[in-house]
């Protein structure tokens, strides 16, 4: 593979797909779903009536846009174009990549309250990110 490929995808699919894994992240972390559990688990409780500075948005927006763009590049190069075939590209790249990365990460952080269940919760999110990518970029050849 080499960075040529970059030419040859779909660049609104990956647009797209950065949109949905980015909106993925907010309902994720949001009280609605893990919130709650994942700052007990990194011991951050932010203050009352604080506002979120939009830098906290802005770098989550970009990494949703490299990762789309990197999964998109392997889909590409693997000749990935069904729902199935994404959901494998997916699935390779956020278990075997994102996920592994982040339990070795947790399993040797002794500053987090409780460490495996940000593994946890943080995996969750981006294995399901990534199948999600997966499946719109390669569905979208």
């Amino acid at each position: 593979m080499s960075l040529s490929v970059l030419g040859d995808l779909n660049w609104l699919a990956v647009i797209v797909s950065t949109v949905a894994f980015f909106g993925l992240g907010g309902l994720w972390y949001s009280n609605v779903a893990f919130g709650k559990q994942w700052t007990k688990a990194v011991g951050w409780q932010p203050a009352e009536g604080e506002s979120t500075p939009v830098a906290l948005y802005l770098m989550p927006l970009a990494t949703c846009l490299v990762s789309a763009v990197a999964v998109a590049m392997l889909a590409e190069a693997t000749g990935s174009d069904t729902v199935g075939e994404g959901i494998v590209v997916g699935l390779v790249t956020g278990l075997g990549l994102a996920a592994m990365a982040l339990l070795v990460t947790g399993f040797f952080d002794p500053k987090k309250p409780q460490p495996m269940v940000w593994v946890g919760i943080t995996s969750g999110y981006h294995v399901v990110g990534f199948v999600i990518i997966g499946i719109i970029v390669a569905s979208w050849t």
